[in-house]
């Protein structure tokens, strides 16, 4: 019970990135315990047919949460951890859940419009499942490449790489795979993730946040089953998207700055005040 116990406290502790990890997760073992009793991959993932879909329309959000191979979810939870963790850097949590979300909405309407719109796909599958995290995390990773495309991180075999290489390259190995018919409705899928996160990452750019209004459609939802008063829920973000995406961004380009002087002059060059900016960045 005490390993029951720890997970259930590490996930009320957790932040958005940990809960949707622990969700995918949960939702995985419980597929692998039932499905041969239950039809759950049937009820939780995203048909191809509009008629089926009519009936389970729930499932275009429930799909984005939804495997079944081991290695379909580890890969998909890893990336989602590490992209994750990078969003994280420039924005918020409630961001990054919109872009989760919206970015699994956009992977599932592309992936209908392609199934039902193009004769070789439906003559090829009349009758195909969507399911899986990746339209999710295309999204995250194409929303902060596009937000900061020269942001560098370190791969291994590789050195620093940056990201907009990274989805460029997870792009293209996903279009030249549409025409193998090997999880051609996944890669579609992909790709509209990754065109709301181009567009996610171009409009927050401008000063504008495309997830706000679903967000707070998602709490308004949310409050109806929660137990806080309306004046806990209204209190509980000091300050806005914006402002706090904004004062993340121009600490790291100033963190970038100082390891650029570290690396031309030395540590010893730095003034006091960068070497504080500095310590303070590395407790983040």
């Amino acid at each position: 019970m005490s390993i029951i116990n720890e997970i259930k406290q590490s996930y009320r502790q957790g932040g958005v990135l940990t809960k949707l990890i622990y969700i995918n997760i949960a939702v995985f073992v419980v597929i692998r315990l039932l499905q041969s009793f239950i039809p759950l991959l049937e009820w939780l993932s995203v048909p191809s047919v509009p008629l089926s879909l009519l009936f389970k329309p729930w499932t275009v959000f429930t799909y984005m949460f939804v495997h079944y191979d081991f290695m379909h979810i580890i890969f998909n939870l890893l990336y989602l951890f590490w992209f994750g963790k990078i969003f994280l850097e420039f924005f918020n949590p409630r961001q990054l859940l919109g872009v989760y979300l919206l970015g699994g909405l956009s992977g599932a309407a592309l992936y209908l419009a392609a199934y039902n719109l193009i004769p070789v796909l439906y003559q090829h599958f009349p009758s195909s499942i969507l399911l899986g995290a990746s339209a999710s995390v295309m999204a995250i990773l194409f929303a902060v490449a596009r937000y900061m495309p020269d942001h560098r991180i370190y791969l291994m075999f590789f050195g620093p790489v940056k990201l907009k290489y990274i989805a460029l390259i997870a792009f293209i190995l996903d279009l030249i795979s549409i025409p193998t018919l090997e999880n051609t409705g996944g890669h579609i899928a992909h790709m509209g993730g990754a065109l709301f996160g181009f567009i996610y990452g171009s409009s927050i750019t401008k000063g504008r946040d495309i997830t706000l209004g679903f967000n707070r459609f998602m709490d308004s939802l949310m409050s109806i089953f929660s137990r806080k008063t309306k004046m806990t829920v209204t209190h509980r973000r000091p300050i806005t998207d914006i402002e706090y995406n904004t004062k993340k961004v121009n600490t790291q380009r100033e963190v970038d700055r100082i390891l650029e002087k570290i690396k031309s002059s030395g540590y010893d060059s730095l003034t006091k005040d960068e070497k504080k900016t500095l310590f303070e960045a590395s407790k983040d």
